[in-house]
């Protein structure tokens, strides 16, 4: 979930921030959202036989569990909780405890995805330039962040509980932060809800994505 932050932020995303600010992570993480995702991580990953993937904030590994087998998965948590749980739930996968600032596999990457993990990153620039460096060439990125602009935006700071949050920012915010180093390739308005009785809405959008609480983004490095 916070991937980008410095190991001494452990304490801060131990197993009570799991159980307060995502008490129904697994409700929050339907099949329907992970399928989302996953089509567009094979997208972005179209004609690599064996693609190397990282999964940045990778919590308890539920995306890295529904992508192929046959793909070289690793994934890295700031939370030695989290990361203790995806091992029992994915041992196929490379699993770390470990930063955007300081990754800890020694290889390039064909992918990294960090999804709702970059809105609790204090240094973005120096991180989205380290993530160029850690993908190999034309390597992809696939972010998807809260977003605080347009007609939604005063809705989502109302509802918008997590302290760790560290940026507010809007549409356009993220699309400069990713241009100044990657492609963008794609973008994809995203309108998501936990309902009353356990029912989690997620809706990808294009035509209302200038609008939407969220935003998920497809770069290629530069």
């Amino acid at each position: 979930m916070a991937a980008g932050l410095s190991a001494p932020a452990e304490g801060r995303f131990g197993p009570s921030y799991f159980e307060t600010s995502y008490a129904d992570y697994d409700r929050q993480n339907p099949p329907r959202k992970l399928a989302f995702y996953r089509t567009l991580a094979e997208q972005a990953l179209v004609g690599i036989a064996r693609p190397r993937v990282l999964d940045l904030g990778c919590a308890f590994g539920k995306f890295l569990s529904v992508l192929d087998p046959a793909w070289q998965l690793h994934g890295i948590d700031v939370s030695e909780h989290a990361v203790r749980r995806a091992r029992v739930a994915l041992p196929r996968a490379r699993l770390a405890v470990g930063s955007a600032a300081a990754i800890p596999f020694g290889s390039t990457f064909d992918l990294i995805t960090a999804f709702d993990v970059l809105e609790h990153v204090p240094a973005l620039d120096a991180v989205r330039d380290g993530l160029r460096a850690r993908l190999g060439p034309e390597g992809r990125l696939l972010f998807v962040v809260p977003v605080y602009s347009g007609i939604t935006g005063p809705l989502v700071r109302l509802l918008d509980r997590d302290a760790t949050h560290v940026h507010r920012r809007g549409h356009r915010f993220w699309m400069e932060w990713a241009g100044a180093a990657f492609d963008i390739v794609g973008w994809w308005g995203i309108y998501r809800y936990l309902l009353p009785g356990g029912h989690y809405w997620h809706r990808p959008t294009l035509r209302l994505r200038r609008a939407s609480p969220a935003i998920a983004v497809w770069a290629r490095r530069r």
